[in-house]
């Protein structure tokens, strides 16, 4: 299978706690080949900054891979096992809970962009490869001049 662009978002959410829209959002963008949410957590941290990972049931077709890529996880049971563990894996770990301010409930999704799939492969069989990427924030734009109202000529 090809897999395409993966993104890790985590979405806060100050006072409150993830709702199903988030999620019903998410399957609508599924449902048009858009993007695949390949796992999603929940995780509220208190304002003395402790962190809890919130159960969600396993998502139809999850990967279940997110805890451990974001150090949101236990560790495995078995001292000498969860040392070979973290070894393997502390260069790799992605510590959202870091950008998650005390008082504050996040989503933390694992998104496949399965519209760009095709333009890899077409982009691969020409030579080409990725050379630089980076999400760019509205504000920044605006700043810069773009009017949020301005649309794509039709």
């Amino acid at each position: 299978m090809t897999l395409g662009p993966m993104q890790l978002v985590v979405l806060g959410f100050t006072g409150g706690e993830p709702r199903g829209e988030i999620l019903g959002e998410l399957e609508r963008l599924a449902e048009r080949d858009v993007v695949r949410l390949v796992d999603l957590l929940a995780v509220r941290r208190d304002e003395r900054g402790d962190v809890q990972v919130l159960e969600l049931e396993r998502l139809p077709g999850g990967e279940g891979v997110l805890g451990e890529l974001t150090g949101l996880t236990s560790e495995p049971a078995g001292a000498e096992e969860a040392q070979l563990h973290a070894e393997a894996l502390d260069e790799d770990v992605w510590y959202v809970a870091d950008a998650i301010p005390p008082g504050t409930a996040a989503a933390v999704a694992l998104i496949e962009h399965r519209w760009a799939i095709p333009l890899r492969e077409k982009m691969e069989g020409l030579g080409g490869r990725l050379l630089a990427e980076a999400w760019v924030d509205p504000l920044d734009l605006e700043l810069a001049g773009m009017k949020a109202s301005a649309q794509a000529p039709t």
